[in-house]
């Protein structure tokens, strides 16, 4: 197993840990959370660089870091609704989002297509990690509201975007 794919099963390994601390809940698990989906988020950043520069993508890779990802956010933001610090519907809406993506490029596989994340995927990313990160801290009510909009915003447009650059898939997935 090359580097990369080393640091993406180490982000898959902090997720469950990371759920573990919220839910003991001791003074200051709120901070080692963050501290961990921080640094689960650090690995998403080194394990690309890292294939990239190396040459080691790999089929695993292309698989595997994605998702990680995926269930990182997702388990942060069930987190927080649970909470009540999230709306259901804007995880909702995330949730929707990533199904519909990953459809949309299995449809493109099976078709010998590969379809890239797009630019405002990346910048969707970006913002939902720095957004739910700064949610471990103590926000005030319009600092959470800017995240959830920011958050919400960004995956709209990223969705919409993925479908309107790529609708020629939907044609080919029929």
């Amino acid at each position: 197993m090359n580097t990369a794919n080393k640091l993406t099963m180490v982000r898959v390994a902090i997720i469950p840990v990371f759920l573990i601390v919220l839910y003991l809940g001791f003074p200051g698990s709120n901070y080692v959370a963050m501290g961990l989906f921080v640094l689960a988020g650090l690995t998403d950043i080194a394990d690309g660089q890292i294939a990239r520069k190396r040459s080691q993508v790999t089929d695993f890779g292309k698989f595997t870091d994605p998702l990680a990802d995926k269930v990182l956010v997702v388990a942060a933001m069930l987190w927080f609704v649970e909470k009540g610090t999230f709306p259901t519907w804007a995880a909702f809406l995330v949730i929707v989002r990533e199904f519909m993506v990953t459809a949309l490029r299995l449809i493109a596989v099976g078709n010998g297509r590969v379809i890239a994340a797009a630019v405002s995927g990346k910048i969707k990313t970006a913002v939902t990690m720095v957004c739910l990160t700064a949610m471990f801290l103590p926000l005030t009510l319009w600092m959470i509201y800017i995240c959830i909009g920011a958050i919400t915003v960004t995956t709209l447009i990223s969705g919409a975007e993925y479908f309107i650059r790529n609708r020629e898939m939907l044609k080919l997935g029929r």
